[in-house]
């Protein structure tokens, strides 16, 4: 019995020595990685995992809440095979349709109820665009043409500082690329970044910037490769940049001003709640927004109604056309971060999250689609806009948009 005791002392003290050297090294946010996944049974990021985040709240104001219009049937009325079907391989958690401003459809699974938040992912990355935007239309930001570096100077500059080679690009072609990036290369995905969008790497850069606790460390080691406005490749550093724009132009935290430009402006009925890199940090702007079904409706509606007053009508109709630069379109189904794609002959945009977060805009029909969840169904082709948010789409014009 001593002796079995002794070797579990010498098993629990070898696992605090390689806890000890892996929390001290570069990869210490392995630890908190492994605690919100393989610890409770997932292979990567989860919907829900807000919990194991430091959080700053997007106060709303409870004395104007927009109230939304509802048939009486949205909580129970019959959906299609192919939908029920599709909403379950996926592991829905809500499905909501909008059509014609009221809310036809309002359905939810397991463990969601409506009260729920849950995360956005990279639907955020709409969310940091739209706020942007707000920056430049009240005068804190001149345009989208603005260079980055007259924001955040050190972009870029840590690999030229090092005099290396990366990727065959030397230490001046880098620091040109650089200094040409501008707001308008991160929003539409063509920056140039050396960023590897890879969800399931522990080990990669994107795994680092979501469960490490400093983010702006993190982008600060990030070189520009590639000439930007050359080629479209999708990376969440991008749009991290640009939330540390807004930071350095307005001084405030981001969920402080979804709040003011956002949240209370569009009458949201429930706070939501940004995750941060760590305890009064950095919000996580690429991702990790984390709100209520309606509410997310209730951001699709206001894009839908070109802006409400809110935001300009000119730019929300840009955004959603695919971008071109030099005259090149550098991707049909990416415009000013929203997603475009069409089925059936029905055109429409959205917003996108990694697990299959959507607010879809579909104006020929005035719907808005929003649904959550924990997966995804890809396009058999490989194609960038997902064979399930096409079912989703689809669908719900087949039920509701005639």
């Amino acid at each position: 019995m001593m002796k079995a005791f002794q070797r579990f002392l010498l098993v629990l003290g070898i696992a605090a020595v390689l806890l000890g050297v892996v929390w001290i090294s570069p990869f210490g946010y392995l630890i908190k990685g492994v605690r919100l996944t393989y610890l409770i049974g997932e292979k990567s990021a989860n919907y829900l995992d807000y919990k194991g985040f430091d959080t700053r709240v997007i106060a709303n104001d409870p004395a104007h809440v927009s109230p939304l219009v509802s048939t009486s049937t949205a909580g129970t009325v019959a959906l299609s095979p192919s939908l029920t079907d599709m909403l379950a391989r996926t592991q829905s958690g809500s499905f909501l349709v909008f059509r014609n401003d009221t809310l036809v459809c309002e359905q939810y699974f397991e463990p969601v109820v409506d009260s729920v938040l849950t995360n956005s992912f990279s639907m955020a990355k709409t969310i940091t665009c739209l706020m942007v935007q707000k920056a430049i239309e009240t005068g804190k930001i001149a345009s989208w043409d603005e260079p980055v570096r007259k924001f955040l100077p050190w972009v870029g500059a840590a690999a030229v500082e090092k005099g290396e080679n990366i990727d065959g690009v030397g230490k001046q072609a880098m620091d040109d690329n650089a200094k040409a990036v501008t707001l308008r290369h991160l929003v539409t995905m063509s920056a140039g970044l050396k960023w590897n969008e890879n969800y399931q790497s522990p080990f990669g850069i994107t795994a680092k910037a979501y469960y490490g606790a400093d983010v702006e460390a993190a982008m600060r080691e990030i070189p520009v490769i590639v000439a930007p406005g050359t080629q479209f490749e999708y990376q969440s550093g991008a749009t991290q940049l640009l939330g540390l724009v807004l930071e350095q132009v307005t001084g405030k935290h981001l969920a402080d001003l979804a709040s003011e430009w956002l949240w209370k402006p569009l009458g949201m009925e429930s706070p939501a709640l940004w995750s941060l890199d760590k305890a009064a940090g950095r919000e996580l702007n690429f991702c990790c927004f984390n709100a209520r079904a309606r509410d997310f409706g209730r951001l699709g509606l206001m894009v839908m109604h070109n802006g409400a007053g809110i935001l300009d009508s000119s730019f929300l109709a840009m955004a959603r056309t695919p971008f071109a630069s030099n005259g090149k379109v550098l991707s049909p189904n990416y415009g000013h971060s929203f997603w475009i794609g069409s089925v059936d002959g029905i055109d429409f945009q959205y917003f996108q999250g990694l697990k299959g977060q959507y607010v879809v805009l579909i104006p020929s029909r005035n719907m808005v689609v929003v649904r959550t969840g924990h997966g995804i169904e890809k396009a058999a082709d490989g194609g960038k806009v997902f064979a399930c948010v096409k079912t989703y789409v689809r669908e719900a014009v087949g039920l509701f948009g005639k």
